[in-house]
């Protein structure tokens, strides 16, 4: 019996049907992946689409989703909206409303004005209004216009270089240090190191604003929030720390033995097999220097000259509640990232070692 129910499934009609099960069944997943990929994605598309919506739609229910204006009509000199009105003969006609009442109101055709002025019977404002997509950049002219954007964007520039040369020098110089050497009780220090990543940040961040503030005096400036990159990043010394143990000693050696010494070996021999890794970390030390509010909020709100753009984005939203204004000063902090992210993706987490193995 087994060996004939075997036999049965090869059958040709039996094959035929598994193919086609299978070609609709990879239809279907692509269907769920890309519905899926939707719904993942909607709040950005929201987002943009609500930065270039004008006040008015926002405030209108019956307004569509995406960016549109209401229709309006030059009549006798004055400008007029056009609405849905509906008559007995259930036709909907789309007239300009220029004498609004509270049971009867005015309308004229837009279409054949000369026909004088049509009278409706009912309320108004139960009337849905006609739209045209209609794209407006006023929200960001505002926001150019408002805050010092300009110098907003120098400052974190210019706080994301001295803190990109401190974090990845002294990253790269424990790393090798912990890869290459052996120190006494260095697997102990190493294990301290990354211990130090379960430590939340609102545990310490009393205790360093009381260092920094109380004993150096050091409010109202970068150096509380450039100075502690100096001293590496836990993250980044083991990403290098593991990459650079995937690398042969062999080649230390021979470069030993050229008359190499241990920094030449390094910036010589090793971190240009590693360019990957470091550009990985740059990459998301931009991140999160761009985004940065908390360090800048505590030490820099008496110097908004010093501020970035991610804490002068925020005093901005904070001042002026309106949503599209929101949306679109959000856009502006993401929209960097993510052209930054997308120049740089093939070298984006490419050969990142974290076992100490070759990919």
């Amino acid at each position: 019996m087994k060996t004939s129910a075997s036999k049965s499934w090869l059958a040709p009609q039996n094959f035929i049907s598994f193919q086609t099960w299978e070609k609709f069944g990879r239809r279907a997943l692509n269907f769920f992946i890309f519905g899926f990929l939707i719904v993942y994605l909607f709040p950005m598309l929201y987002m943009v689409a609500v930065s270039v919506m004008d006040g008015p739609q926002l405030a209108d229910r019956n307004a569509p989703a995406y960016p549109a204006r209401h229709v309006r009509f030059e009549y006798q000199g004055q400008s007029y909206s056009v609405y849905k009105v509906p008559f007995e003969n259930e036709q909907i006609r789309q007239l300009a409303l220029i004498k609004p009442g509270r049971t009867s109101s005015e309308f004229v055709d837009p279409a054949n004005p000369q026909a004088g002025v049509i009278v409706w019977n009912g309320n108004w404002r139960k009337l849905i209004g006609v739209y045209e997509f209609h794209l407006t950049f006023e929200n960001f002219t505002m926001l150019f216009n408002y805050p010092p954007l300009g110098r907003m964007i120098q400052n974190t520039l210019v706080m994301t270089l001295i803190a990109e040369i401190g974090v990845l020098f002294s990253s790269i110089v424990v790393a090798y240090g912990f890869s290459r050497f052996r120190l006494p009780g260095g697997d102990a220090l190493f294990y301290i190191l990354i211990a130090t990543i379960l430590i939340p940040e609102k545990v310490t961040l009393i205790p360093t604003y009381f260092f920094f503030v109380r004993v150096l005096d050091w409010n109202g400036s970068w150096l509380p929030i450039l100075l502690p990159f100096f001293f590496g990043n836990a993250v980044y010394i083991f990403l290098l720390r593991q990459n650079f143990k995937s690398i042969p000693k062999d080649l230390d050696e021979a470069a030993m033995l050229d008359g190499a010494g241990p920094f030449r070996i390094l910036f010589q021999v090793l971190l240009p097999q590693t360019w990957p890794t470091v550009i990985t970390i740059s990459l998301l030390h931009f991140f999160y220097m761009w985004n940065e509010t908390r360090q800048a909020a505590l030490y820099l709100s008496i110097r908004r000259d010093l501020a970035p753009i991610s804490f002068g984005i925020q005093n901005f939203q904070s001042l002026a509640p309106i949503q599209n204004q929101l949306q679109a000063s959000a856009l502006i902090l993401m929209i960097v990232p993510v052209i930054v992210l997308i120049l740089s993706q093939k070298f984006f987490m490419r050969d990142v070692v974290v076992t100490g193995m070759e990919k």
